[in-house]
């Protein structure tokens, strides 16, 4: 597979264990004999055993156009597995016997077992894990296949879900790429049709991301039968600290995230001022590893699952699921974050990822490689945005209505926006019109009220203000009036109701709400500060009330 991090990255993505590290696996596993042309898994099988080669050989085999292409033949001490394999979904590879032999075979459930006991270990294989998921998403290959066009909003939807999901996918361009009309008449579509996706040879005309999610078995199952100690509703980064400590301290925990993990941080491009990275993150890449230490833990985490709504007038408490189940906890932590706020233009939602967006990864920065952008909005994620794109756009233009940036960005972000000869900082400026027809094509806006000037620009990134997600809630906590969650020193004694309280024989402890055991973190809750560490801390620090109320929460 003509892959350079395979190259580059070879021996720790396939490392062979040692003799005394296969002997403490030993009593976690069942040996299995095996025979040459055997296939022991197909791209799609949930629950794949965890493989370790003790003699004979395997072939890691891709899907690749036209059929399959080997990733890497599995020698004595070599195992076979990434993230799939820990979380029991469904996997991306064929595993076939090259060479007859022996293997040992682990469980997810006995893998999980290792990586949280052995710390050795855990290191080697979560390394490996790590790497040959994001080889096999820069390879461009795997058993899904998404047509679609770099004009539709609705490919840019899936690619997006895909991508940050870290869903290895095939993607193919109906306008660019060799061989497309073969493949549409393969599957007798049309250009008409996309966004199209195949799955495992059947075909799915726009699907919407839940569809998806759960026709590619994205998410392990959910026990609905069970109480659950703790439910975390959103996986950004407060959500994942929470659903970190908490299942590392012993909980169990579920997360249910409606679009992907990492939040609106995922959509980050650079941090460069959270704690322990000084060359700086994506917020993609330090959300995959949070996701991949709740994974290691044994929290349960959903993606595409949105929470319909809060069942607080019962206990245990039950948050009800957009497929129409109730997962019960004793316990809820609300990390549903904030959403930047739609501006009230006219064609708003017909350009949405057709010359809209909201995020400013590298899927969209390919999109407006060499062309002029908008960015509309002050904050930091609009900064980090702006030094992204300049890279590789012609010209970015900040659009900001107050008199300038440092009421509401870092200073660092605002010195290298001044430094920028590629960006333009307009004050006092509001965007007033779009235009075009199935993309947009230009713009309008106006400076310190004057006349409206019109542009044509076809790229605007709105990364404006926060409204909190927090219409699932009905009415079941207090909220402030711009509809964040209270917490703790904020709620006022109308706010807790006796019967609610009494029985407490207590205060709401801090990032608790108006319902006992219900704790608000990160940037849904009122007067947080909206940046990644302190969403971070909040999660984490949750936890500590969690467990220090749970047995009363239990009786």
């Amino acid at each position: 597979m003509a892959n350079e991090l395979y190259e580059q990255r070879r021996e720790q993505m396939f490392p062979r264990l040692s003799d005394a590290q296969m002997a403490r696996l030993c009593p976690h596993g069942k040996r299995m004999a095996t025979s040459a042309g055997e296939v022991i898994s197909e791209p799609g099988d949930s629950h794949r055993s965890f493989l370790i080669v003790l003699s004979g050989s395997l072939e890691i085999m891709m899907p690749a156009p036209g059929g399959f292409e080997l990733m890497h033949a599995l020698q004595k001490g070599e195992f076979s597995g990434e993230m799939s394999t820990l979380r029991g979904v469904a996997g991306f590879s064929r595993i076939q016997v090259s060479e007859a032999g022996e293997l040992l075979a682990l469980t997810e459930e006995r893998l999980r077992t290792v990586v949280q006991t052995d710390a050795e270990l855990s290191e080697l294989l979560l390394r490996a894990f790590i790497l040959r998921r994001v080889g096999m998403m820069n390879s461009g290959q795997g058993d899904v296949v998404l047509i679609g066009s770099q004009h539709s909003g609705d490919t840019l939807r899936l690619r997006e879900f895909l991508g940050r999901n870290a869903f290895p996918y095939q993607s193919v361009d109906v306008d660019s790429d060799a061989g497309v009309q073969a493949l549409l008449e393969q599957f007798q579509l049309s250009s008409a049709d996309i966004p199209v996706m195949v799955a495992r040879g059947k075909v799915y005309k726009n699907p919407s991301i839940h569809e998806v999610a759960r026709l590619l078995e994205m998410n392990p199952a959910v026990d609905t039968s069970k109480v659950f100690d703790l439910v975390v509703v959103g996986a950004g980064p407060a959500g994942l600290a929470a659903a970190v400590y908490g299942a590392s301290e012993g909980l169990d925990v579920l997360v249910v995230e409606a679009m992907a993990y990492g939040g609106q941080a995922g959509t980050s491009s650079k941090i460069e001022n959270y704690l322990g990275f000084p060359t700086g993150i994506s917020g993609q890449a330090l959300a995959g590893r949070a996701f991949v230490q709740a994974q290691k833990f044994g929290a349960n985490v959903q993606v595409a699952s949105c929470a319909l709504r809060l069942h607080c007038d019962e206990r245990p408490y039950g948050v009800e699921l957009g497929d129409g189940s109730i997962a019960r906890a004793h316990s809820i932590i609300i990390a549903s974050g904030a959403q930047y706020r739609q501006l009230e233009l006219e064609n708003l939602e017909r350009f949405s990822n057709a010359g809209i967006y909201h995020a400013a990864t590298a899927l969209e920065a390919r999109l407006c490689k060499g062309e002029e952008v908008v960015i509309v909005g002050g904050g930091n994620s609009a900064g980090q945005a702006a030094v992204f794109l300049a890279n590789g756009c012609r010209h970015v233009h900040i659009m900001v209505r107050a008199k300038g940036l440092a009421e509401s960005m870092s200073n660092y972000l605002i010195r290298r926006i001044e430094d920028s000869r590629a960006i333009t900082l307009h004050t006092r400026t509001r965007l007033t019109a779009l235009e075009g027809s199935d993309r947009l094509q230009s713009i309008c806006f106006s400076t310190d009220g004057a006349a409206p000037q019109a542009r044509d620009i076809g790229h605007v990134f709105l990364m404006t203000g926060a409204v909190p997600n927090t219409e699932w809630l009905k009415d079941c906590v207090a909220l402030d009036e711009h509809g964040f969650v209270c917490t703790g020193a904020d709620l006022k004694s109308e706010d807790l109701p006796a019967v609610r309280w009494g029985p407490m024989q207590r205060a709401p402890l801090t990032f608790e709400t108006s319902m006992p055991g219900v704790f608000a973190v990160g940037d849904v809750r009122a007067n947080s500060v909206k940046r990644v560490a302190s969403a971070v801390g909040e999660g984490s620090v949750c936890v500590q009330f969690v467990h220090r109320i749970l047995p009363q929460l239990k009786q």
